[in-house]
């Protein structure tokens, strides 16, 4: 079956995986080695799509194992593969037995910025962990697997071999010069320009920037840009002093970086505050699949409640924003995406300012009240969201507040994980959700009943059924007393106990449980109510 690259990319913006993630570059043949190596990876999809259009091209961010574990959920949709929406298949070996069988078409699979060899290798792994996600990348002689890293050791641990792994060099002078010619929009001196891209270390992200600074500002020559990029340097102090993690560049390059950063934000935030406020909250993503509805959600709350921000118009602050080259857009104005070096460069200017903190809370807050249930009918709203909120799982607030808004947040996203069979995922979170509410406080809401609920199903889709059964007793107990014996979710919370007993052969319980529901559920909805008919085959059962 042939897969249109281009249209699948705008049709299918909701997935966790992309055929081609940005509008092929048409200036791309005449200058192969000029861009970077997704950018790369990029045209070599479209000319296997323009050479072999019956080949499929499946596109993973392998940054972080969700990511990788989201992507292959939305090949196994994209290939309508027979039992993926089994709340108890392994989707991953489904997707890795497809692309293993030479019956099958042709394919290529690229994983952009596998910089981290844990998310497919992982060297410490719980006895009951699932399967590593290297063994589900399919050795087949049907496709090849395209590997783009910063990081040549990540590399040889999922390709095998040096002989498979191609160093991209640093852009060379005339290559960085040419770059910078295309991307100014008024003429300059090259003496100037050479001059400059010496200081900027000839890094493709920094030349875009100065670029981009050197354009909004009508009076900026490229002489003039050199000369304040040069004081900046001197004056700036050390926003790098802190450990900010491997960003597996060397720091002369994380330096020039940031000061093309600097002079560009503090430029951009003069123009528009709420342009550096979106910014500073985007800085917490994960860098590809921002959704556009979220961060529109987010300003919005902020407005309703006069929160201490500009009102600028938020297509106004994303246009400003994408002119300083900060963001970039991922088809169809629908999502966005940041560069690592931005984030990192935005993240290392709050520190200093001490405004991490509060921007962190605000993060929390946002995912918090955006995240739903875990219910089926929210589920392409969780595939989105849920690659963001890896940074926030081991980072239980203090506040009260806050630890309530986390607790809801990791319940909701263990729901979506158990409906998609991630069972250890799923426990990991709902158990440090009914951690934090009971440290919070003993007295039982709904809230730590639902967190309940979720960890006793989880417990169960483990097989830990004694643990399962305890906990969701204490639910429907917890139920009973706040809701009443003939509550809607008092008979849920009772046959999800009774479905408990069953798994143990504890049938004469079960019985009497399941006929308790089915009374009430007659009583409460009738007899044809689908609640009260799915009540009566249980006890059949």
């Amino acid at each position: 079956m042939a897969t249109d690259l281009r249209q699948g990319y705008r049709r299918q913006q909701s997935e966790p995986f992309s055929t081609v993630p940005f509008s092929r570059d048409p200036n791309f043949i005449d200058r192969p080695k000029i861009l970077a190596k997704s950018q790369a990876a990029i045209e070599y999809a479209y000319r296997v799509r323009d050479d072999r259009p019956q080949t499929w091209v499946f596109w993973i961010h392998a940054s972080t194992a969700p990511r990788v574990e989201e992507a292959y959920r939305g090949i196994a949709e994209r290939l309508n593969l027979p039992g993926r929406s089994n709340p108890n298949a392994n989707v991953c070996q489904l997707v890795n037995n497809w692309l293993c069988d030479e019956g099958n078409d042709r394919w290529v699979l690229i994983l952009d910025n596998a910089d981290d060899a844990e998310v497919f290798f992982p060297q410490r792994r719980l006895q009951d962990a699932s399967t590593p996600l290297g063994s589900y990348l399919p050795q087949s002689r049907n496709g090849s697997i395209l590997v783009t890293s910063r990081n040549r050791d990540a590399a040889l641990r999922i390709v095998g071999d040096t002989r498979h792994v191609l160093q991209v060099q640093a852009m060379a002078k005339d290559q960085a010069l040419q770059l910078l010619r295309n991307k100014l929009h008024t003429t300059a001196n090259d003496d100037d320009m050479v001059d400059l891209l010496d200081a900027l270390d000839c890094i493709p992200l920094a030349i875009t920037q100065a670029a981009a600074y050197i354009n909004r500002r009508s009076r900026t020559t490229v002489r003039s840009y050199l000369d304040e990029f040069r004081r900046s340097a001197r004056r700036k102090g050390s926003l790098l002093g802190r450990d900010w993690g491997d960003l597996r560049r060397d720091s002369s390059a994380s330096n020039t970086v940031n000061t093309t950063w600097r002079l560009s934000f503090e430029s951009m935030r003069a123009e528009s505050p709420s342009a550096a406020d979106l910014l500073s909250l985007m800085s917490f993503f994960h860098s590809h699949g921002i959704p556009d509805w979220v961060l529109r959600k987010y300003k919005e709350t902020a407005l309703s409640t006069e929160e201490d921000i500009s009102d600028g118009d938020f297509d106004d602050d994303i246009d400003l924003l994408q002119s300083f080259s900060f963001v970039t857009v991922a088809g169809d104005d629908e999502a966005y995406e940041i560069h690592a070096l931005v984030q990192f460069c935005t993240r290392a200017w709050l520190c200093s300012r001490y405004d991490d903190e509060a921007w962190a809370r605000k993060f929390l807050s946002l995912m918090a009240k955006e995240f739903p249930t875990g219910d089926f009918p929210n589920r392409a709203k969780c595939q989105q969201l849920i690659p963001h909120l890896e940074s926030l799982y081991d980072k239980e607030p203090p506040g009260k507040e806050e630890a309530n808004e986390w607790a809801r947040l990791l319940t909701n996203a263990a729901w979506y994980l158990w409906h998609e069979g991630n069972y250890n995922a799923a426990h990991d979170l709902a158990a440090k959700a009914f951690k934090a509410k009971e440290k919070i406080s003993r007295d039982v809401d709904m809230a730590m009943l639902t967190t309940m609920a979720v960890l006793a199903s989880v417990l169960r889709g483990r097989g830990k059924f004694n643990d399962a059964e305890k906990i969701s007793r204490r639910a429907m107990e917890g139920y009973q007393s706040l809701s009443g014996q003939q509550h809607p979710d008092t008979l849920t919370s009772a046959s999800n106990l009774a479905l408990i007993l069953r798994d143990q052969a504890k049938y004469e319980e079960a019985v009497q449980i399941y006929q308790e529901v089915l009374d009430g559920r007659e009583k409460e909805l009738g007899a044809q109510h689908p609640d009260t008919l799915m009540s009566m085959s249980s006890l059949a059962l």
